[in-house]
């Protein structure tokens, strides 16, 4: 028998310490400039909007010289960690290692990329309501709209696989502290919070979401997001 918390927390884990190689960038992408702020401001002005979050751990690289150089909200809910490693997944079960001194085993981590800057708060209010009684988690996820091709080691197509059912997985990625941080030291290979649930045998929930809610990885990736904030910010005045 599962036991359910019945008066769950909820916290945020954002993940920071990659460098963003895609981006072609010397700055570590949550860093580089997005409407006159870093990229992973955003981000965070985003999850500090959703009231349900009681606390947002960020985890750094542990020799990150770059985020002392930015003002950051005065919101007693953050909280930094130097003990990013050298993949997602290590950075994550890193941090879990830490939160765990401070938060109960049935605390929900919502692990959301740094890079996810135009996530709506509103999307993440209605995941944590869904998933809060849910047995295992879930997350984010847009159902796959385009015809899906595999390469060939040539370059050319290989194969085409049916679109039915595929979704493409987004973060937030909901699930338990205790949960998560065992999935991880037993599958560090996934690269996604997800995967390392369902290595475990269980099957995480897949919530709607839309294709608003994608990752700054390119350099054209950043004139979308601009966009996408800016139309916001102009709809709320």
């Amino acid at each position: 028998m599962t036991l359910i918390n019945t008066n769950p927390c909820f916290h945020a884990l954002i993940p920071a310490a990659g460098s963003g190689s895609r981006m072609g960038s010397e700055l570590p992408k949550q860093y580089i400039d997005l409407l006159g702020r870093p990229v992973i401001r955003h981000t965070l002005d985003a999850l500090l909007a959703v009231e349900s979050l009681s606390r947002i751990w960020v985890v750094l690289a542990p020799d990150d010289i770059h985020w002392p150089r930015y003002k950051w909200p005065a919101d007693s809910r953050i909280t930094v960690l130097h003990c990013g490693g050298a993949t997602r997944a290590e950075s994550v079960a890193n941090a879990l290692q830490e939160v765990a001194l401070h938060a109960d085993a049935q605390t929900w981590m919502l692990v959301h990329d740094a890079a996810r800057a135009c996530v709506s708060p509103r999307l993440v209010a209605r995941m944590i309501e869904t998933l809060a009684d849910d047995p295992v988690g879930g997350l984010l996820a847009v159902p796959v709209a385009d015809t899906l091709k595999r390469a060939g080691d040539d370059g050319r197509v290989a194969q085409t696989i049916p679109r039915a059912g595929m979704w493409q997985a987004q973060t937030p990625q909901m699930f338990r502290l205790a949960m998560l941080r065992d999935a991880l030291a037993a599958h560090p290979e996934v690269t996604d919070e997800a995967g390392a649930i369902e290595a475990c045998g269980l099957s995480p929930r897949l919530i709607a979401s839309d294709a608003t809610n994608f990752k700054v990885t390119f350099p054209d990736d950043l004139a979308m997001a601009a966009r996408l904030l800016g139309s916001a910010a102009e709809s709320t005045k």
